[in-house]
């Protein structure tokens, strides 16, 4: 069983920087993705971005949707089991309730879920 726990969420203003984190709990395989996902109100969930690990100290690929890349920086940390998200440069349109996600194998694990909002 593995458990992702989001934080780091909140009500922010435009510009400036957040970051996100999601602790994993249970069994998990030194080589898996982890993602960033969000979700604004009436639409469908996105991809943020992914980052791969290729085992316990080897960080493989990331992998930013467009609109995001040059503000956003995923980062892991396989000894914390640990996913980050740095927010950079906020956006009121990246208001959404952000998800972690794991893919180990055949199984999708999902956290909760934070909120963030960006505005002024």
């Amino acid at each position: 069983q593995v458990q992702l726990v989001e934080s780091g969420g909140g009500l922010v203003q435009p510009g400036g920087s957040l970051r996100l984190s999601c602790a994993a709990s249970g069994i998990i395989f030194s080589i898996n993705t982890m993602g960033w996902y969000r979700q604004a109100p009436g639409k469908e969930r996105e991809l943020v971005a992914t980052i791969t690990s290729i085992g316990i100290t080897s960080i493989g690929s990331t992998n930013y949707a467009d609109s995001v890349k040059g503000r956003f920086t995923i980062s892991r940390d396989n000894a914390k089991n640990t996913l980050y998200l740095q927010m950079n440069s906020r956006k009121p349109e990246d208001t959404a309730v952000y998800y972690c996600n794991l893919l180990q194998g055949r199984l999708n694990y999902w956290g909760q879920g934070t909120q963030v909002t960006i505005s002024s």
